[in-house]
């Protein structure tokens, strides 16, 4: 083979690895690994996670204008660029005492239900991992309470640390479903 042609296969290869690890596959001897990308924040020296695509922006803690008959979790509104977001508090959510503010605590900006937008209150954001599915375990049969185990999708240990991954879809939708009935 002449070194043209050795070349032109390589970059061929390499194409191909790309395209892969774009599309959060990689294949190994007829098998399939499927990769998925998950957001990191800490909440009461605990690791979560949710789904990256579903995470528009992470902002600085910023002034929260409080909303008068809110329901309980929900500590206001703040404007993004001309858009009202409301701003819910995750340790509330989670049935946890609040916390002081302080630099690393952060507004988690998310999607959710493809029209709404939602910030979350976090006390920090981490990182942003890629995990294949074959690292994550169900989430175990005991949790805090079931309210909790809801949204839970599972677990996975990243350097000798559990980080617990959320479904955002149920975790809102029941929030939602609680601001639905205060009205």
């Amino acid at each position: 083979m002449s070194l043209e042609a050795a070349a032109q296969q390589l970059q061929q290869i390499q194409a191909e690895l790309k395209s892969e690890s774009i599309a959060g596959v990689k294949q190994n001897n007829d098998s399939q690994e499927i990769f998925r990308q998950w957001a990191t924040f800490s909440i009461a020296d605990e690791q979560y996670a949710i789904d990256v695509m579903q995470v528009k922006e992470v902002l600085r803690f910023t002034d929260i204008t409080p909303v008068p008959g809110a329901p309980d979790g929900v500590l206001g509104i703040i404007n993004l660029r001309g858009n009202v977001v409301t701003v819910i508090s995750s340790r509330s959510l989670f049935g946890m005492q609040s916390s002081e503010i302080d630099n690393n605590t952060r507004i988690v900006v998310v999607e959710f239900d493809e029209q709404e937008t939602i910030g979350i209150l976090v006390d920090g954001v981490s990182e942003v991992l890629t995990l294949p599915e074959s690292e994550t375990d169900r989430a175990p049969g005991v949790m805090r309470d079931d309210v909790t185990k809801q949204f839970v999708q599972g677990v996975c240990y990243r350097e000798e640390q559990l980080i617990i991954l959320l479904d955002l879809e149920k975790m809102l939708t029941r929030f939602k479903l609680v601001e639905d009935e205060s009205n």
